[in-house]
């Protein structure tokens, strides 16, 4: 487009910062290219032939596309516009997000955070497959294909019906719990297995007539006296503001928790983003939900 524009090689290459021959030499490397002429030398300058003229809009369009594609790239570089796909576990998301998503883009103004809801298996899955970015899931995650940056340690509470046995005490004795049934979530969600191994270890049976879809159900269906349950703390500080069917304790000398960490592929170009993302991830919880959780620092 230049050597069309100035009609000489010579003040092409003059303006484009380029030797002559360099611009000659990539010029005919083209013609060979396309297989057709692009320009001829007259007597008043170098001319545009038939089948250069017919080409020269669309270079110009090329050219405005490929700028545009290049400073595109660059901001992406940077971590400054794109669009990011993040996987959460339905019984985290909606009790966690809601503190940490507008504070997050406050910081990056351009960044977005497309947010869908997975089992932590579907999601490390899906993490592999390329159907997600990044994951915030259970810990451990022991797999040599991600990087895990751990965020926070959350606790389970112990929760009954306002007449049980154990209501209306702040903290109960794990043997307390010997023989009671425990109500928790269908076998495809991580919960249901976390709760399972809780019982286990404190002898307690896992309800198997009634499961929960949905940690909203299992408060329900604990108020209906079916049973007693374990709620992640970040739901009973989001939806059990007034629990007067319930009664919400820890467990004496025996605190349960589960931690939960930011994961990502390890052989992704975004890593140093995600790092950084998880670094503002913990502050954010540390300064919003620090009364709930325990953020663990530096990932450690």
């Amino acid at each position: 487009m230049t050597i069309a524009s100035r009609s000489s090689y010579r003040r092409a290459a003059e303006e484009l910062g380029v030797s002559q021959p360099a611009l000659t030499t990539q010029i005919r490397s083209l013609e060979t290219l396309l297989g057709l002429p692009l320009f001829e030398r007259s007597r008043s300058g170098t001319l545009l032939t038939p089948e250069g003229r017919e080409l020269l809009e669309q270079a110009r369009q090329l050219l405005l596309v490929m700028r545009e594609f290049r400073e595109n790239a660059d901001t992406i570089a940077q971590g400054l516009q794109t669009t990011y796909k993040l996987g959460v576990p339905p019984t985290l998301g909606p009790y966690l997000l809601p503190h940490v998503l507008p504070a997050l883009h406050a910081r990056h103004h351009r960044l977005k955070l497309y947010v869908r809801e997975g089992p932590p298996r579907q999601l490390l899955r899906g993490l592999s497959e390329g159907s997600y970015d990044i994951a915030i899931v259970p810990l451990p995650v022991d797999r040599d294909d991600l990087s895990v940056e751990p965020l926070f340690t959350e606790p389970l509470k112990f929760v009954v019906p306002a007449d049980h046995r154990l209501a209306g005490k702040a903290t109960v004795s794990p043997t307390q719990l010997r023989g009671e049934k425990v109500l928790t979530l269908e076998g495809q969600h991580h919960f249901h297995h976390q709760v399972q191994e809780i019982c286990q270890s404190l002898g307690a049976n896992v309800q198997r007539d009634y499961e929960g879809t949905s940690l909203d159900t299992l408060r329900q269906m604990v108020v209906m006296g079916l049973g007693v349950a374990f709620l992640p703390g970040l739901y009973v500080h989001s939806e059990m503001h007034n629990p007067e069917a319930l009664h919400v304790s820890e467990l004496k000398a025996k605190p349960i928790r589960r931690q939960h960490g930011l994961v990502w592929r390890a052989s992704t170009p975004s890593r140093r983003l995600y790092r950084e993302l998880a670094v503002q991830i913990r502050e954010i919880v540390g300064d919003r939900l620090g009364e709930v959780v325990k953020v663990i620092e530096d990932g450690n």
